[in-house]
């Protein structure tokens, strides 16, 4: 194996070859002998080769079921199965997933700074909760200008109602959405409508029920833990076979399902102290396979670290990911809306950290955290806007929530637009979470379907607990009930009313000013001027080009807001407001123009905004 690549020359798990036969490859260092076990009832005795691994040829067709047999008479699925008809506690199946015919030969992926993201989770994302019905809706995201499509993560796990990072196959699709073809038939049909696809995946732990990897060998390190579980052993004995099951996993949901990019689940949560760390390895993995390919490959982390050597290149001394989800600017938009202060909202509050976040991508770039009660981050200067990927909603920022409530719910739908504006029109690349375009209401619950009763009174008692600690009057509903997972569904009968029409309308077209305003698609952070006003929660946000200048106006205020705005050498034009009838609202109070040469006095409605453009000087 090479160590810098991740590329061994051979696959694990079950892959089938051109002779007809299939071959079988597992790590399994705690075992002395493997037997493949077929469905046929053939059973062939492995041959063990260096470092724990062990290989087997065998009449073994696309559709056969399969375990490996320890010495004691155990019977376990593959660590590496392509498929897992029967869910976790079932055999694995022989799937040839290169057999696909795909359509997409023209496909060359998107550029970051141009990608507009929708988080999804397939299961509540449409009434069948699959990836074809989920087809069926991408046309729609296409029209309201997304170009990329993130499905929350799509492991195999226990049951068919889970978020997807209790997983326990990394490379198993899941059965429940429609398994391997179905993810392929999915990402296929994304490309024929220009949007790319960028799956979520967890290298941090996995869950526990269905999982067998403990069995086989030293996956799971003894010295480092994670809040969801033990964390991946990549440090201590064994530790390199690990990272060749995490980095041939990442490269194949790239080569043999042509994804667009990778969201690493939690990094923080990825303990590796070597001095090559994985995350290093799998970037550079990644930008090779990119220039083979020929198409863009990304690694986007999700970290709480604010650390930018995370997405610094690797010329700079840094890891090389490509971008990361940014939280801070949602923390600081959230809790100026709510007023909520509790758990890590104790650093936000004020406006000017909105303007903090716009200047830096994150709000504490070395500063004292007083939920952290430490200083915490570090400079971003000359780090690419396209690196933070920023969002007023997604899964964790609305699921962690003990009721699931969404922005709209906590700060009505004119709370959910002026956020909106806030974020679509930054110079970073934004994400939307499903619903969130149309303001949706229906609440996204943690659920699960494990089939073991004990660990489904542990997931209650810690929900439980955790919502105790923070203080929360509200009891998180049952995560195993199949209640919570149907409330959690999408509702878009609501676009049959004005307001929710109107919410819609609003994204459209301010995904379109994005895309055509000169001034709005620069990312330099260095053409941006922001002031705010903490007495009467405003803020202005100006942004230039070469030809032209856009200068937005935000009222976060509850209550109807005046600002005072300097006039600039060329009169700017109002393009929106989003108080007007035509996005649900009952109709603007900014003016038309900002005069050249004049301070405007713009008056806004409670949360709300308005867009001025026109050629710049």
């Amino acid at each position: 194996m090479d160590e810098v690549t991740l590329s061994p020359s051979t696959e694990l798990g079950a892959v089938p070859q051109a002779d007809g036969r299939t071959r079988f490859e597992a790590w399994a260092p705690n075992a002395d002998t493997l037997t493949l076990s077929l469905s046929t009832g053939a059973e062939v005795r492995m041959e063990r080769r260096d470092r724990g691994y062990f290989e087997a040829f065998a009449d073994a067709p696309a559709g056969t079921r399969y375990r490996y047999r320890f010495p004691n008479g155990d019977e376990l699925a593959d660590p590496a199965s392509r498929s897992q008809p029967e869910d976790v506690l079932g055999p694995s199946e022989v799937v040839d997933t290169r057999s696909f015919a795909w359509t997409d030969a023209e496909w060359h992926g998107i550029a970051l700074g141009d990608s507009v993201t929708y988080e999804l989770h397939v299961g509540t994302f449409t009434p069948e909760g699959t990836f074809d019905a989920a087809v069926e809706r991408l046309d729609e995201l296409a029209d309201l200008g997304v170009t990329a499509v993130e499905p929350m993560p799509i492991a195999e796990f226990p049951g068919g109602r889970n978020w997807g990072y209790d997983g326990v196959f990394p490379f198993a699709p899941e059965s429940s959405y429609g398994g391997p073809f179905g993810f392929q038939r999915f990402v296929d049909a994304a490309h024929a409508r220009g949007l790319a696809v960028v799956l979520d995946v967890v290298y941090n732990h996995l869950g526990p029920q269905g999982n067998v990897l403990p069995r086989y060998g030293p996956y799971f390190s003894r010295r480092f833990g994670t809040p969801w579980g033990d964390a991946l052993n990549l440090d201590g004995v064994g530790g390199d076979e690990v990272r060749r099951y995490i980095g041939e996993n990442a490269l194949r949901w790239f080569e043999e399902f042509h994804v667009d990019a990778l969201r690493l689940d939690a990094v923080h949560g990825i303990v590796d102290p070597t001095a090559r760390p994985i995350l290093g390895l799998l970037a550079r993995a990644s930008d090779e396979l990119s220039e083979r390919l020929g198409r863009s490959l990304l690694l986007i982390a999700e970290s709480g670290l604010n650390d930018s050597r995370m997405i610094r290149a690797r010329r700079e001394g840094g890891l090389g990911l490509h971008a990361q989800w940014a939280d801070e600017l949602h923390h600081a938009i959230h809790v100026v809306l709510t007023g909520e202060r509790d758990g890590y909202y104790a650093d936000y509050g004020r406006v000017a950290q909105i303007a903090t976040a716009y200047r830096s991508g994150y709000v504490h770039t070395g500063e004292w955290s007083e939920h952290l009660q430490r200083r915490w981050g570090n400079d971003t200067t000359g780090v690419p806007s396209e690196r933070f990927v920023v969002f007023t909603q997604n899964h964790d920022q609305v699921g962690n929530r003990a009721t699931g409530d969404r922005l709209a719910e906590l700060a009505g739908l004119d709370g959910q637009k002026v956020a909106a504006g806030l974020v679509l029109l930054s110079p970073f690349p934004p994400l939307l979470f499903q619903g969130e375009e149309y303001g949706e209401t229906n609440p996204f619950l943690y659920f699960v379907s494990h089939g073991d009763p004990e660990l489904i009174e542990a997931v209650r008692s810690g929900r439980r607990a955790e919502f105790e600690r923070l203080d929360r009057a509200d009891e998180p509903p049952d995560p195993a009930a199949e209640d919570t997972f149907e409330r959690s569904r999408l509702d878009r009968g609501k676009l049959g009313r004005a307001e929710h029409a109107g919410v819609r309308e609003l994204y459209r077209e301010l995904l379109r000013l994005r895309r055509e305003e000169p001034a709005l698609a620069n990312t330099d952070r260095g053409d941006l001027d922001v002031a705010t006003d903490e007495a009467t929660k405003t803020l202005v946000l100006a942004r230039s080009s070469a030809e032209e200048r856009a200068v937005a106006i935000f009222n976060l205020a509850g209550g109807d807001g005046e600002v005072h705005v300097e006039g600039a050498s060329r009169t700017l034009g109002r393009v929106l407001d989003s108080s007007e009838e035509r996005f649900g609202g009952p109709g603007a109070r900014s003016p038309g123009e900002l005069l050249a040469g004049r301070v405007t006095d713009v008056g806004l409605r409670p949360r709300s905004f308005a867009l001025y453009t026109g050629r710049a000087a």
